[in-house]
Order: structure tokens, then sequence, then C-alpha cells
């Protein structure tokens, strides 16, 4: 099957090659054969109701001197491509939203869109976790300080965090008779305008922030745990984690199994769970990544995996 993927990214001149997820996902479909053409977020355009883009064909290798190359631009109808991989990180702000709408247009037109945009647009990282109550920590996600300090009073020992942040950005945890509380609440909150998320702290923290890979509904058997730097309350990578690959454990598969028929529901084909110890914290849908690190400890293959959901989603439309 002759398949045209386009990829909406960052500069993918920008990237680090031994990690980046969206160059795995590339370097597979590329090897299926598999035409590959890549844009910028600001590349995509609407025209008289029609889904549009300044695309340029790409090719990928797998080295870290020399990872792409790049033909001339050319403006193509997004109707000509069967699938659309949206790859482009947060922020989540209103350029975002408003790229969703174009790819939206492209799906009416029949491309596949991964992740369906209307859900990324839904599907806010941190609050489509409180889905699962059962899954997660005790929460709360309110503006008001007040409430926002009656959790604190309750538990003693919480994390603060926004609600559009990524990689471990903007996340305080405020432990016990701790003079900080009040300019952390105000800081995150602007003053009380804007809803930010507070978490009771887990401590199996220490022991890594579990990133578990799903596709389509269907785990990935292994998840890498990003362990906090000495001295860090946060496992992020970002924020110099260290990443260990795992098997999942027996809860591990139970909260995807109670988090999985809502990711189906909502078209989320590529999807990564972050979970603490026992708890459901997060579920990032934008850009989920760590596929090259699971990979180069296991052996596995997941960006193939991915490939064959998405020829399987074609072949059935």
């Amino acid at each position: 099957m002759s398949i045209k993927l386009g990829v909406v990214m960052d500069p993918i001149d920008s990237i680090t090659v031994k990690k980046d997820t969206t160059l795995a996902m590339l370097l597979a479909a590329q090897k299926r054969g598999w035409q590959l053409h890549y844009m910028l977020q600001s590349d995509l355009y609407l025209d008289q109701g029609k889904a549009r883009a300044n695309s340029r064909g790409l090719t990928v290798r797998d080295d870290p001197e020399d990872w792409f190359s790049l033909q001339a631009t050319e403006d193509i109808s997004l109707a000509e491509l069967d699938v659309i991989l949206m790859r482009k990180d947060p922020p989540f702000d209103i350029d975002y939203v408003y790229c969703s709408y174009m790819l939206e247009q492209a799906q009416r037109e029949g491309v596949l869109i991964v992740n369906r945009p209307q859900s990324l647009r839904d599907c806010n990282e941190k609050v489509f976790a409180t889905q699962f109550p059962q899954c997660c920590p005790p929460f709360i996600v309110a503006s008001a300080a007040e409430q926002l300090k009656s959790f604190y009073r309750q538990h003693e020992d919480v994390i603060y965090k926004p609600l559009d942040g990524m990689g471990g950005s903007s996340i305080f945890r405020i432990g016990k008779n701790d003079p900080n509380l009040s300019v952390v609440i105000e800081t995150l909150t602007l003053g009380g305008k804007r809803p930010i998320m507070a978490q009771k702290y887990i401590p199996e923290i220490s022991n890594g922030d579990k990133r578990i890979l799903v596709i389509d509904g269907k785990p990935v058997p292994y998840a890498l745990a990003r362990i906090p730097a000495v001295g860090e309350s946060r496992g992020n990578l970002a924020a110099g984690g260290s990443g260990v690959v795992q098997q999942l454990s027996d809860r591990d598969r139970w909260i995807c199994e109670q988090v999985s028929p809502a990711l189906k529901e909502r078209g989320l084909l590529f999807v990564g769970l972050d979970v603490i110890g026992d708890y459901l914290t997060e579920i990032n849908v934008t850009s989920p990544t760590c596929v090259r690190e699971i990979d180069a400890e296991t052996g596995l293959d997941i960006a193939s995996e991915l490939m064959v959901c998405i020829e399987e989603k074609l072949q059935a439309a």
C-alpha cells in the first residue's frame, strides 16, 4: 500500500536525533516505502474552505550528523495525503488551536489525522486525567486561592502545576509549613484568574515518573521511568531526570484498561500516560515521547507498530 504521510512538527533541524520520537516515526514510515511530506505549523492554510499547505518532500536518516534532506516547497492540497501526524510540541496556545481547525478540515476531506484534532483541543493533558479519578491521586483544579490552600491544609505535601505546561516547567512542591504557599498560588493562578492543578505529593516519584505509551488503546509492554535528579521532585527528562526502562506492573496495566476505551473513542491513536507509583497523573496527547529510549533498551520498534496501526485504519476506511 503506497501511503503519503505528512508531518506537522517543530523545525526538524533542531531535534535531538538519538531521542526524537517524531524522527523514529518518520524512519519507520520511510522504511515501509511511504512518501514523507514535512510541514511547520505556519505552513498550513485554508483557501476557499479547503485545507492546503506549503509542504516539502522529506527524506530521513538515523544519523546524528546528517538526519534529513528536504525538497523544494510545493503548494499542495492536504487531501492529497493519506495521513498526517500532528507532532508540534506544546505550548498549546491559540496558534495550536487554529492549526487544529485546519487539520480538522483535512480530516473532513478524508485524511487520517493522528491524533484527532478535536480530541487535541478537548483533552487537556492534565484535566483529561481527572476523568479517571479511580486512577488518580487526590487532586483539585481551581483558581481560587482559598480552595487551593484548603487542599494543602488537608494533605500538607502538595504539587502545584499549570494546566498548559510541559517538560516539568513551573511545577512546584509545597511541603509542610512552607512559607512560599501563597506566592506560588498567586503566581500560577495570575492572582486568582487562571485555574491550576494541585495534586497530593506522591513519594514514589523517587522511583520514577513512568511514561507508558499506548497505541490505539493497547499499551506498549515497557515504560520509561524518569528518575528525578538529586534534590529534584520532577522526573521529567527536560528537568534533568534520567530514564530507566521497566516492564509494566499489574497496576500500570489496570490503569491502561481504565483509560483505553476513552482513548479509542476519541481517536487518540498515540498517547503517553504518566504514572507515579500507583497513580495516573497526566495523559499526554499532543506529542508523546520516549519511543527511542524504550526501543534502545528492549529491541522493540514502537514506531513501526504505530505505522501498522495507521495502515490498518486506512485500509478499513
